[in-house]
């Protein structure tokens, strides 16, 4: 089993900038896909960004792409979502999620099998 924390959200103006950890735990995430996806309020869960296990290959949601970027540290068990120009449309819950049987990267939430709690980002006008 693996456990996901995520950590780093809050409140931030407009074009302001944050930093999501997702700290893994139970097992290393090493060898696994990760992605983030976000769910605003009323919405569904929709596909932020996603990073291969080697941290080489990566890809983003037409909406964050050139203000989002996702990384890894492996040495940590951890992901990491940098958020830049935040507009108030990105508020929303952020999850990270683990791919295990990740051949390339996915945007389905399906195909992710563990998933953290999520962390409250809300971008004020």
């Amino acid at each position: 089993q693996v456990q996901l924390v995520e950590s780093g959200g809050g409140l931030v103006q407009a074009g302001g900038s944050l930093r999501l950890s997702c700290a893994a735990s139970g097992r290393t995430i090493s060898r696994y896909a990760m992605g983030w996806f976000r769910q605003a309020a009323g919405k569904e869960r929709e596909f932020v960004a996603a990073i291969t296990w080697t941290g080489v290959g990566t890809m983003n949601a037409d909406s964050v792409k050139g203000r989002f970027a996702i990384s890894r540290d492996n040495a940590k068990n951890t992901v990491y979502l940098q958020m830049n120009s935040l507009k108030p449309e990105d508020t929303a819950v952020y999850y990270c999620a683990a791919d295990i049987d990740a051949l390339r990267l996915d945007i389905r939430s399906a195909e992710y099998d563990y998933w953290g709690q999520g962390t409250q980002v809300t971008v004020s006008s």
